[in-house]
């Protein structure tokens, strides 16, 4: 069983589903992950009948610290200002900082199909006066919060720490902020210049009411209190927040410790990976969400997420790499074996339900999307860097029949994914200038064995179907005729047709040109050689 759907069949009543981000900057693509998590465990539970709302938050009071300030965006002089508060770096007409960057992710998750039954931003939860409560059981129970972080996390805080941040009157910062005292009505703060190393604090301190959006919950304190406004009953975390005496297990201890309320079930998801490290754009380390999505079409990208189960870190990196386009033949392997058609190599046991999660719209029919004709990925990307191709006329030949309109949209889709990868990601090999004038000098460097292959390829080519399978199985058959090994046979065609000993798969580029062209250049190779 598709693993969403074991969750959605454990479970009793209905479900709150619950996940949140802080707009800090450019988010990377790995920051998908958690909202396509939830989102399919939202549409796990629908199919299965069990009443479900999902709910995004934005932590939008969260101050502009010190990861903000590790990427491009931050904004040096508003670090500790709640983000809330932070003008637009862009000038784009958004309200704030916050606002401009969590619109950037909210249309992201748009494109993916991420649709929350509501969108919830802290700042105004806070200002509605609906956190005060939890900020005076929080202050309360300040000995018991003190307590847990010492037992749980191996994390001391001063006997006068309480679990509130409070906005400076003075500064406007948050983040600088420490309240060591409370008095059942109103905090004494303190604005300290040196107690973060990112944000300085003007000195400034007072008492004031801590409530109506005046002052904030630390993260665990604030995540425990969520729980119980909300009532979220399921919540994914990262493997970063899911580690024993880790943020989960705090938040999860101060839920029960100082609210009262059981904890919302974890899902606990690993990492997307580049190079074997975690990515993370404030390190320079993978590519923005956005960006990304430019790439690979929605239901690919889903696919990303979606193959391996949440606590399997992903593998990945596009760039110089063929990790792309090896997405779009996953998918399509997919598709073709949820249609009914034969595929190579083995499928995961869900493959049906796989292919279903992964498309945009929940409600599409998987069988039909599942018929399409897809043309392959790697293909496009080939026949767009042929010049005179009409590419349209020539994905209709190859289908055998008119496409239907989902089908031209799904071509379109790839064409703009494929222009895409070739300037920003694919390795150079994928990259060709076919040597249409003349053979290449660089075939100089091939064998008589090789130009004997070249001469046999003719041949058998001659009369064999003009597509991208048939021409690949012609080239291994007539390597494995000659005994020649596959490598060497692919680098006398590359040193042929590209002048160089590397390429894309051989098979669809031949077929992607003129048959009585290659022909000729596989006879002109193989017989005279090197022409100047």
């Amino acid at each position: 069983m598709f693993w969403a759907d074991e969750l959605a069949a454990s479970v009793t009543g209905p479900q709150v589903v619950n996940d949140s981000k802080t707009p800090s900057g450019t988010v990377h693509v790995g920051s998908l992950r958690g909202p396509v998590v939830v989102d399919t465990i939202a549409r796990a539970l629908r199919d299965a009948g069990v009443p479900v709302e999902l709910r995004y938050g934005v932590d939008d009071l969260d101050p502009m610290d010190a990861q903000a300030l590790l990427t491009p965006d931050a904004i040096e002089r508003s670090m500790g200002v709640p983000l809330a508060r932070v003008p637009d770096p862009a000038g784009d007409c958004h309200p704030s900082y916050a606002r401009h960057f969590a619109q950037v992710f909210i249309d992201t998750f748009d494109g993916l199909g991420i649709r929350p039954d509501m969108y919830y931003w802290m700042s105004e939860v806070y200002g509605s006066g609906a956190m005060d409560r939890y900020i005076r059981v929080a202050l309360d129970a300040a000995a018991t919060v003190r307590e847990i972080y010492r037992r749980v996390a191996n994390v001391n805080h001063p006997d006068d720490w309480h679990p509130l941040f409070v906005i400076c009157e003075h500064c406007g910062r948050l983040g600088t902020t420490i309240v060591t005292g409370w008095d059942g009505q109103r905090v004494h703060y303190e604005c300290r210049a040196d107690l973060v190393t990112w944000a300085t604090g003007c000195g400034n301190h007072g008492e004031v009411s801590p409530f109506g959006g005046r002052a904030k919950l630390p993260y665990n304190v604030d995540w425990a209190a969520k729980w119980d406004l909300f009532g979220v009953t399921i919540e994914p975390a990262g493997k970063d927040l899911s580690t024993k005496g880790g943020s989960r297990d705090r938040s999860d201890a101060i839920a029960r410790e100082v609210f009262g309320n059981e904890p919302p079930r974890n899902v606990p998801y690993e990492f997307l990976n580049i190079r074997g490290r975690k990515m993370s754009t404030s390190k320079g380390l993978g590519a923005s969400a956005q960006r990304i999505a430019e790439v690979i079409p929605p239901e690919q990208l889903r696919l990303l997420f979606l193959r391996p189960r949440p606590n399997t870190a992903i593998e990945f990196d596009p760039d110089g790499t063929d990790a792309i386009p090896r997405l779009f033949d996953e998918s399509d392997r997919l598709a073709a074996a949820t249609g009914g058609r034969e595929v190579r190599g083995e499928l995961p046991p869900d493959h049906e339900r796989l292919f279903a999660v992964s498309l945009v719209d929940p409600r599409a029919d998987a069988a039909a999307e599942a018929s399409a004709y897809r043309p392959a990925f790697s293909h496009l990307a080939l026949l767009e860097q042929i010049p005179g191709i009409d590419l349209d006329e020539r994905v209709t030949a190859e289908k055998g029949s008119p496409l239907t309109e989902r089908e031209r949209a799904i071509l379109e889709e790839r064409r703009a994914a494929a222009r895409t990868w070739l300037d920003a990601y694919a390795p150079e090999r994928a990259r060709l200038a076919v040597r249409r004038d003349a053979v290449p000098p660089a075939m100089a460097d091939a064998d008589e064995a090789q130009r004997e292959y070249l001469a046999d390829l003719a041949a058998a080519l001659n009369d064999a179907q003009w597509n991208g399978e048939a021409v690949q199985a012609a080239i291994f058959a007539t390597a494995q005729a000659r005994d020649l090994p596959s490598g060497r046979a692919f680098a006398a065609i590359y040193l042929a047709f590209l002048g160089r000993p590397s390429g894309p798969r051989a098979g669809w580029l031949l077929a992607a040109l003129d048959r009585q062209f290659v022909l000729s250049r596989l006879r002109e190779a193989a017989g005279e050689g090197v022409t100047a």
